[in-house]
Protein backbone atom coordinates (compact mmCIF):
# COMPACT_ATOMS: atom_id res chain seq x y z
CA UNK A 1 0.00 0.00 0.00
CA UNK A 2 2.72 2.31 0.98
CA UNK A 3 4.31 1.76 -2.45
CA UNK A 4 1.25 2.76 -3.89
CA UNK A 5 1.68 5.90 -2.26
CA UNK A 6 4.67 6.71 -2.99
CA UNK A 7 4.36 6.86 -6.98
CA UNK A 8 3.77 9.71 -8.52
CA UNK A 9 -0.29 10.15 -9.06
CA UNK A 10 -2.32 9.81 -11.92
CA UNK A 11 -3.90 12.34 -13.78
CA UNK A 12 -7.48 11.30 -12.49
CA UNK A 13 -6.52 11.56 -9.07
CA UNK A 14 -4.25 14.58 -8.90
CA UNK A 15 -6.59 16.33 -11.42
CA UNK A 16 -9.81 16.13 -8.87
CA UNK A 17 -7.92 17.14 -5.86
CA UNK A 18 -6.36 20.43 -7.61
CA UNK A 19 -10.22 21.30 -8.72
CA UNK A 20 -10.57 20.10 -5.16
CA UNK A 21 -8.73 23.29 -3.97
CA UNK A 22 -9.90 25.75 -6.33
CA UNK A 23 -13.52 25.05 -5.16
CA UNK A 24 -12.19 25.73 -2.03
CA UNK A 25 -9.78 28.77 -2.91
CA UNK A 26 -13.24 30.04 -4.85
CA UNK A 27 -15.37 29.74 -1.87
CA UNK A 28 -13.07 31.29 0.43
CA UNK A 29 -12.73 34.37 -1.94
CA UNK A 30 -9.25 33.85 -2.80
CA UNK A 31 -7.17 33.49 -6.22
CA UNK A 32 -4.26 31.23 -6.63
CA UNK A 33 -1.13 32.18 -8.57
CA UNK A 34 2.79 31.82 -7.65
CA UNK A 35 3.60 34.90 -9.58
CA UNK A 36 1.35 36.93 -6.74
CA UNK A 37 3.81 36.09 -4.31
CA UNK A 38 6.85 37.80 -5.54
CA UNK A 39 5.03 40.83 -4.96
CA UNK A 40 3.91 39.74 -1.29
CA UNK A 41 7.78 39.25 -0.33
CA UNK A 42 8.52 42.45 -1.71
CA UNK A 43 6.52 44.15 0.27
CA UNK A 44 7.28 42.46 3.13
CA UNK A 45 10.78 43.70 2.57
CA UNK A 46 10.03 47.04 2.63
CA UNK A 47 9.44 48.05 -1.18
CA UNK A 48 5.88 49.97 -0.64
CA UNK A 49 8.43 52.74 0.45
CA UNK A 50 9.48 52.69 -2.98
CA UNK A 51 6.50 52.22 -5.40
CA UNK A 52 2.86 52.30 -4.48
CA UNK A 53 2.61 49.08 -5.96
CA UNK A 54 4.12 47.46 -3.33
CA UNK A 55 1.57 49.00 -1.01
CA UNK A 56 -0.97 46.61 0.43
CA UNK A 57 -1.72 44.57 3.37
CA UNK A 58 0.89 41.31 2.45
CA UNK A 59 -0.47 39.74 5.61
CA UNK A 60 -4.11 38.55 4.18
CA UNK A 61 -1.60 36.74 1.14
CA UNK A 62 0.30 34.43 3.80
CA UNK A 63 -1.82 31.60 2.54
CA UNK A 64 -0.09 32.10 -1.03
CA UNK A 65 3.33 31.82 0.48
CA UNK A 66 2.48 29.23 1.98
CA UNK A 67 1.73 27.34 -1.42
CA UNK A 68 5.13 28.35 -2.55
CA UNK A 69 6.77 26.49 0.39
CA UNK A 70 4.57 23.95 -0.38
CA UNK A 71 5.59 23.10 -4.26
CA UNK A 72 8.95 23.65 -3.08
CA UNK A 73 8.80 20.68 -0.11
CA UNK A 74 6.12 18.69 -2.57
CA UNK A 75 9.03 19.23 -5.48
CA UNK A 76 11.61 17.71 -3.05
CA UNK A 77 9.82 15.21 -1.74
CA UNK A 78 8.58 13.59 -4.83
CA UNK A 79 12.11 13.42 -6.55
CA UNK A 80 13.93 12.21 -3.66
CA UNK A 81 11.10 9.79 -2.32
CA UNK A 82 8.34 9.10 -5.16
CA UNK A 83 11.04 9.09 -8.59
CA UNK A 84 13.08 6.00 -8.64
CA UNK A 85 13.71 6.12 -12.50
CA UNK A 86 14.11 9.57 -13.74
CA UNK A 87 14.13 8.27 -17.35
CA UNK A 88 11.41 9.17 -19.81
CA UNK A 89 9.39 7.17 -22.27
CA UNK A 90 10.09 9.30 -25.44
CA UNK A 91 8.67 8.49 -28.83
CA UNK A 92 11.59 7.04 -31.35
CA UNK A 93 10.80 11.00 -33.83
CA UNK A 94 11.05 12.99 -30.28
CA UNK A 95 14.49 11.17 -29.71
CA UNK A 96 16.24 11.20 -33.29
CA UNK A 97 15.06 14.87 -33.49
CA UNK A 98 16.95 15.66 -29.67
CA UNK A 99 20.32 13.50 -31.12
CA UNK A 100 20.13 15.54 -34.22
CA UNK A 101 19.59 18.95 -32.11
CA UNK A 102 22.97 17.97 -30.12
CA UNK A 103 21.60 16.18 -27.38
CA UNK A 104 23.47 12.76 -26.03
CA UNK A 105 21.10 11.07 -24.29
CA UNK A 106 17.62 12.44 -25.13
CA UNK A 107 15.27 10.51 -22.14
CA UNK A 108 17.55 9.24 -19.63
CA UNK A 109 16.62 12.42 -17.32
CA UNK A 110 13.86 14.89 -16.91
CA UNK A 111 15.57 18.05 -18.01
CA UNK A 112 18.48 17.79 -20.48
CA UNK A 113 22.19 18.51 -18.60
CA UNK A 114 23.31 20.49 -22.03
CA UNK A 115 20.27 23.06 -21.36
CA UNK A 116 20.19 22.73 -17.28
CA UNK A 117 23.55 21.50 -16.16
CA UNK A 118 25.74 23.58 -14.46
CA UNK A 119 28.60 23.84 -17.04
CA UNK A 120 25.80 25.24 -19.24
CA UNK A 121 24.19 27.24 -16.83
CA UNK A 122 26.50 29.22 -15.92
CA UNK A 123 28.29 30.14 -19.53
CA UNK A 124 27.75 33.25 -20.60
CA UNK A 125 25.33 32.10 -23.13
CA UNK A 126 23.24 30.52 -20.49
CA UNK A 127 23.86 33.54 -17.99
CA UNK A 128 22.32 35.17 -21.03
CA UNK A 129 19.67 33.28 -21.68
CA UNK A 130 18.60 32.87 -17.99
CA UNK A 131 18.68 36.96 -17.87
CA UNK A 132 16.45 38.00 -20.80
CA UNK A 133 14.49 35.47 -20.59
CA UNK A 134 13.70 36.39 -16.98
CA UNK A 135 13.51 39.82 -17.65
CA UNK A 136 10.78 38.78 -20.16
CA UNK A 137 8.67 36.46 -18.18
CA UNK A 138 8.88 38.91 -14.99
CA UNK A 139 6.95 41.50 -17.77
CA UNK A 140 4.67 39.25 -19.35
CA UNK A 141 3.49 38.00 -15.87
CA UNK A 142 2.87 41.63 -14.89
CA UNK A 143 1.56 42.58 -18.24
CA UNK A 144 -0.63 39.36 -18.00
CA UNK A 145 -2.14 40.45 -14.54
CA UNK A 146 -0.81 36.92 -13.70
CA UNK A 147 1.59 34.01 -14.53
CA UNK A 148 0.47 30.42 -15.78
CA UNK A 149 -0.48 28.65 -13.02
CA UNK A 150 -3.11 31.57 -12.01
CA UNK A 151 -4.58 32.46 -15.09
CA UNK A 152 -4.44 28.35 -16.24
CA UNK A 153 -5.58 26.99 -12.98
CA UNK A 154 -7.41 30.01 -11.22
CA UNK A 155 -8.75 32.12 -13.94
CA UNK A 156 -9.86 29.29 -15.97
CA UNK A 157 -11.47 27.81 -13.12
CA UNK A 158 -13.45 31.02 -12.13
CA UNK A 159 -14.92 31.38 -16.09
CA UNK A 160 -12.65 34.75 -16.76
CA UNK A 161 -12.46 35.59 -20.35
CA UNK A 162 -8.84 37.32 -19.52
CA UNK A 163 -7.14 34.09 -17.96
CA UNK A 164 -8.51 32.47 -21.20
CA UNK A 165 -6.76 35.23 -23.57
CA UNK A 166 -3.71 34.54 -21.55
CA UNK A 167 -3.36 30.87 -21.60
CA UNK A 168 -3.66 30.95 -25.29
CA UNK A 169 -1.26 33.60 -25.80
CA UNK A 170 1.15 31.77 -23.47
CA UNK A 171 0.64 28.33 -25.84
CA UNK A 172 1.07 29.97 -29.12
CA UNK A 173 4.17 31.86 -27.22
CA UNK A 174 5.16 28.18 -26.39
CA UNK A 175 4.63 27.12 -29.49
CA UNK A 176 6.84 30.04 -31.29
CA UNK A 177 9.43 29.77 -28.49
CA UNK A 178 10.10 25.97 -29.14
CA UNK A 179 9.73 25.47 -33.01
CA UNK A 180 11.50 28.94 -34.17
CA UNK A 181 13.54 30.83 -31.57
CA UNK A 182 15.02 27.62 -29.24
CA UNK A 183 16.48 25.44 -32.32
CA UNK A 184 18.58 28.73 -33.01
CA UNK A 185 20.06 29.18 -29.48
CA UNK A 186 20.75 25.54 -29.08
Amino acid sequence: MIDAILQPWPWYVAGPLIALVMLFLLLTGKNFGMSANLRTMCSIGGAGKAADFFKFDWKSQMWNLMVVVGAILGGFFASQFMSEDTTIDLNEKTIVALETAGFENPGEAYVPEEIYGWDAVTSFKGLAILLIGGLLIGFGTRWAGGCTSGHAISGLSNLQLPSLIAVIGFFIGGIVMTFFILPYLL
